[in-house]
């Protein structure tokens, strides 16, 4: 984790509390939430670089299941939240779909951990995500993304069975339309990325 310079509270300089700077990946398929998560939660305007799906990209995105999206993040989304202790994440949306599979490297690079976002309607949509994830190295925490109409019969241990998640992973259920239930969402990775990684003793 970086140290942060003072600086004062304005909604968009960093507060004065800011102690340890930390990059976090926000990722999960084409259509699982990424933005609106990000959007939920940051007390910065997020940054999006979102563009209308095309009849081109009808042909290779997998619209299963999202067939209502019109708009696809081709790049990144940012912002930007501060913890209590003085941690500060900054979170990097990731594209969901395999094309975009080259700026993975680039996105991760310097973060240290992952939030990846499922949607139990199609779980297997994750499993390349996942497996991009597992190929860095990040430590990781997944977040069951509550849609309307998502199925409420698996267990806990059907769905950590389903994306063979190792015992240690965290795994939550939230809304990423609500900022409280997305913070919670953060802060469980957030506290698995302590476990791993202790601080030290200031």
């Amino acid at each position: 984790m970086a140290s942060a310079p003072s600086s004062t509270t304005d909604g968009i300089h960093l507060p004065d509390t800011a102690r340890d700077l930390v990059k976090i990946l926000v990722a999960g398929p084409f259509g699982v939430g990424k933005t609106t998560l990000i959007d939920s939660v940051s007390e910065i305007r997020p940054l999006h670089t979102e563009e209308l799906l095309s009849e081109a990209s009808a042909q290779v995105d997998d619209l299963d299941g999202v067939r209502e999206k019109s708009t696809t993040t081709v790049a990144i989304d940012f912002g930007r939240i501060s913890l209590p202790g003085g941690i500060v994440l900054y979170l990097f949306g990731t594209p969901g779909q395999e094309r975009f599979r080259s700026l993975w490297e680039d996105i991760a690079y310097g973060a240290l951990g992952a939030l990846v976002l499922v949607d139990s309607r199609r779980i297997d949509a994750s499993f390349d995500v996942l497996g991009l994830v597992e190929e860095t190295g990040l430590p990781y925490a997944v977040a069951f993304n509550a849609f309307p109409d998502a199925p409420d019969h698996h267990t806990d241990a059907q769905l950590r069975a389903a994306l063979d998640l190792e015992p240690g992973t965290p795994m939550v259920t939230c809304d990423a339309r609500d900022a409280n239930a997305s913070i919670d969402a953060l802060l469980a990775l957030v506290h698995h990325l302590i476990d791993r990684h202790p601080p030290e003793h200031r």
